[in-house]
């Protein structure tokens, strides 16, 4: 074992130093080694770079990284932790290599599988998280409950890795490779990390290094991966192929399957072709409204459909579950933008149904329940969709309405679904204020609180100034707390943009 040291393509004079015995670490294209402190890895591209590769990473450390996290310093901070952003280029002898800060100790196994410590110290993957097959009781790959984190927990990874493609779309960027490969998640701090930065697609500038990983290749990449690069019918990987694997993550993270990978038979074909068609020209959503044709999944689970339930169950565990926003968007990606790129609903689409869709969160009944929250379903029979408990409790919902014009009320198709202590923040009471990566940690404040206190469901008002009951021709001052009814209204500010929220109490227990 030997430490050795590197130059610097950029910053001439500095230096870097790492470890080497022998035996580095392999990705798909590089050897990566690790600095003595540990706080980065060196890695060596396999194969020589040439000039056009050499001008991508040199713009990815220096143009795009002052772009990314330092012109803007509150969500700066915020991508820096989400991406593996490399920092520098190095060069020793003939090889060519990137420095790559090390990923956060969130990002690897504490325990790993339950029944062994295989995986223990080993990098989270997407993979280990995207799979009914890593969470059955009766899987031997079954992953340990204290690395899994609950549903809503993958809300918010999705919400992360979303936010990021924005990003990229947003500099004109696309990262060719989007996949369970190159995400690594941590269910439990519900964080993400996006690595393998440095293929980054430059449309007319720096072309695609590869055309995607398997389960994540958009179907027309996979339909025309046969004709010549040059051959203008070609489709290479770029934005739009970026937003069919955003989809494909997040339909995975979220209900623990392929939403590609069913039972479509093609005919005795060899695998090879059988993959390229299923993935490829012959694509169908599984949970498709009017064909049914790829539904069965004997292909994947052989006999096994039970063991793997209820994911394996589109019954019980329909998208729809995910609730009425990213319905919509679901659709959009696996029915009209499947084949058709430019109909795939953009990232930010996405971040804000996501977070629209944790207002609509309740915990379940059951204390039991592996999956701890599910989505309000909006029907008489408030139910967990995966245990199947009875929720025991009285649900108001909260409407919002903004003022269209001067005592002209028009509703936004957004609700807060409430349950015991959940708070409400100024994202709810107003429209302007918009929930993304540049909020302040003040900005991130509860406003107001809700809680079932002696038999009634009341808000508590922390800091609205201007909060006043509607119905009752009240104002409700900050410190006091007024009691939630049915057809209640509630004027959360007098300010430009301030919400009107009308009540309905569902599920009322007789």
């Amino acid at each position: 074992m030997s430490i050795k040291t590197v130059s610097s393509i950029i910053n001439l004079g500095k230096t870097y130093q790492y470890t080497d015995n022998g035996e580095p670490k392999q990705g798909g294209m590089k050897d990566v080694y690790f600095s003595p402190d540990k706080k980065y890895v060196v890695a060596f591209y396999r194969v020589s770079q040439d000039f056009n590769s050499k001008e991508r990473l040199k713009r990815i450390v220096t143009q795009y990284f002052e772009s990314f996290f330092i012109k803007e310093p509150i969500s700066g901070a915020f991508y820096k932790e989400l991406y593996s952003w490399p920092t520098d280029v190095v060069i020793e002898g003939n090889r060519t290599g990137i420095i790559v800060p090390f990923y956060s100790k969130n990002f690897f196994f504490k325990k790993g599988y339950l029944h062994n410590d295989i995986l223990k110290g080993g990098e989270k993957e997407g993979k280990w998280f995207a799979s009914a097959k890593f969470r059955s009781p009766q899987s031997k790959t079954k992953l340990d409950p204290s690395e899994l984190g609950n549903w809503l927990s993958y809300f918010q990874v999705c919400v992360n890795i979303a936010r990021g493609v924005k990003r990229l779309h947003a500099a004109g960027l696309a990262h060719s490779d989007l996949s369970y490969k190159n995400v690594l998640i941590d269910p439990v701090s519900k964080t993400a990390a996006i690595i393998d930065i440095d293929g980054l697609v430059v449309p007319g500038l720096f072309a695609p290094d590869v055309i995607g990983t398997a389960d994540f290749i958009a179907p027309e990449v996979l339909a025309t991966k046969h004709l010549s690069k040059t051959d203008s019918n070609r489709k290479l990987p770029s934005r739009l192929t970026d937003l069919h694997a955003l989809a494909v993550l997040i339909y995975m993270y979220l209900l623990y399957r392929h939403p590609l990978r069913g039972g479509n038979y093609f005919g005795a074909i060899d695998t090879e072709k059988e993959e390229d068609l299923l993935m490829g020209e012959k694509a169908l959503f599984i949970e498709h409204a009017t064909d049914a044709s790829n539904r069965n999944f004997k292909r994947e689970y052989g006999d096994n459909l039970q063991k793997f339930a209820p994911w394996t169950d589109l019954q019980k565990t329909p998208y729809t579950i995910t609730g009425p926003y990213l319905k919509v968007l679901f659709e959009q990606a696996f029915v009209k933008g499947l084949h058709h790129p430019m109909e795939r609903p953009p990232a930010e689409a996405w971040e804000q149904a996501l977070i629209k869709t944790n207002d609509l969160k309740l915990e379940c009944s059951n204390a039991s329940c592996e999956q701890k929250w599910f989505i309000f379903n909006n029907t008489d029979n408030t139910s967990c969709p995966f245990c199947g408990t009875k929720y025991k409790h009285s649900i108001p919902v909260l409407d919002f309405y903004y003022q269209f014009k001067p005592n002209v009320w028009k509703p936004e198709n957004q609700r807060l679904v409430i349950y015991n202590n959940s708070t409400l923040h100024q994202w709810h009471s107003n429209k302007n204020v918009i929930v993304n990566e540049k909020l302040t940690h003040a900005d991130k404040k509860p406003v107001g609180y809700f809680s079932f206190y002696n038999g009634k469901w009341v808000f508590v008002n922390q800091k609205l100034k201007s909060l006043s009951d509607k119905t009752d021709g009240k104002d409700i001052a900050i410190g006091s707390m007024v009691e939630i009814t049915n057809g209640e209204q509630l004027l959360f500010s007098k300010e430009e943009g301030g919400r009107v929220a009308v009540i309905t109490i569902a599920n009322q227990i007789n």
